[in-house]
């Protein structure tokens, strides 16, 4: 089974690899595509399901319409490679677990492993709710590429049991609403992102990377979008990092908070998107603002997952054993 997982695991790269080749197509293209023309139109002609589409203007634009839907279908494949994708990384994770005979994220490897597929479904799950913001698969993919090449170059860990720290009914608590708050962040990070650059874009910024906001849906959407990804995991991760980790501390050490680097970043990590959510509903804070705030959150999250496994030493080291 160990084997099956790191076939499938290089299987998973390339899915997403293609994916994201296919997400590029339509978005360099985006302009010819529905999705495109959807993003370009004014809000007022975007009102009522039922509008008719508007004609080509003149024969020029005829004959692009086959290359809106040579756009079209590569955001389509692009959508189905996701989901293959999205399956072989369920399949690497199942049989992971399956090999070590326990919930397969019991190391870095495996975390990174678990957190990149709650945020391919979440991805996923936001694009069929919200089919007009396939280009954002592009970045979405992409992310997903960067986390799940770093798995495997800098965190693989061959499969062994748990340490016996670990070895406890809170290992499933703790880490899997972690795991959970910690993939959703993830996709938020997308939009939020997006949105920045949108509005630069939009106020007439051209340097890099204000032009790829040419092509993404609206800085309100991808606003609204941002927040309520972040207000839903919110409450996860305060579960998982202060109640259930302490309590789990308390069991396990005979204390509820020792100031470990983990935890230390765990909770700075609470504070700065405790303090985005703060900020965004607050009606004298900028959008932008609050949105930064929220990136500059997902930056301590990865600074938690890799600067702390990797640099730190403290009574979570056993996160990068088997």
């Amino acid at each position: 089974m160990a084997d099956w997982s790191n076939q499938l695991m290089a299987l998973t790269v390339v899915a997403y690899l293609a994916a994201m080749v296919c997400y590029a197509a339509e978005y360099a293209f985006g302009d010819r595509s529905h999705i495109g023309r959807a993003a370009a139109r004014p809000a007022r002609q975007l009102v009522g399901a039922g509008a008719p589409a508007e004609p080509p203007a003149d024969d020029a634009a005829a004959e692009a319409a086959p290359r809106r839907d040579r756009g079209v279908l590569f955001g389509l494949i692009g959508v189905g490679l996701n989901w293959l994708a999205f399956a072989l990384h369920l399949g690497t994770t199942v049989t992971r677990g399956l090999a070590a005979d326990r919930m397969p994220w019991g190391n870095m490897y495996e975390f990174i492993l678990a957190v990149t597929l709650v945020g391919s479904a979440v991805w996923l799950g936001v694009l069929t709710r919200k089919p007009a913001i396939r280009h954002l698969g592009l970045f979405a993919t992409l992310a997903l590429v960067v986390l799940l090449g770093a798995a495997g170059l800098i965190a693989y860990t061959p499969v062994g049991p748990l340490v016996p720290a670990l070895n406890s009914y809170w290992y499933i608590v703790h880490v899997s609403t972690i795991i959970l708050s910690s993939g959703i962040f993830l996709i938020g990070a997308v939009p939020a992102a997006m949105f920045l650059i949108k509005t630069g874009h939009d106020q007439g910024k051209r340097r890099f990377p204000y032009p790829l906001g040419a092509k993404v849906p609206a800085a309100a959407a991808l606003e609204r979008l941002t927040f309520r990804l972040h207000a839903f995991a919110f409450p996860l991760f305060t579960f998982g990092a202060l109640i259930a980790g302490p309590l789990w501390a308390e069991a396990s050490w005979g204390r509820y908070w020792g100031w470990d680097p983990k935890e230390v970043w765990a909770f700075i990590s609470w504070v700065v998107y405790a303090a985005y959510l703060h900020a965004r509903a607050t009606p004298s804070v900028k959008r932008t603002t609050a949105t930064w705030i929220a990136l500059v959150g997902f930056a301590t999250m990865l600074m938690n997952l890799f600067g702390v496994n990797l640099f730190f030493e403290g009574l979570h080291s056993y996160a990068n054993a088997g």
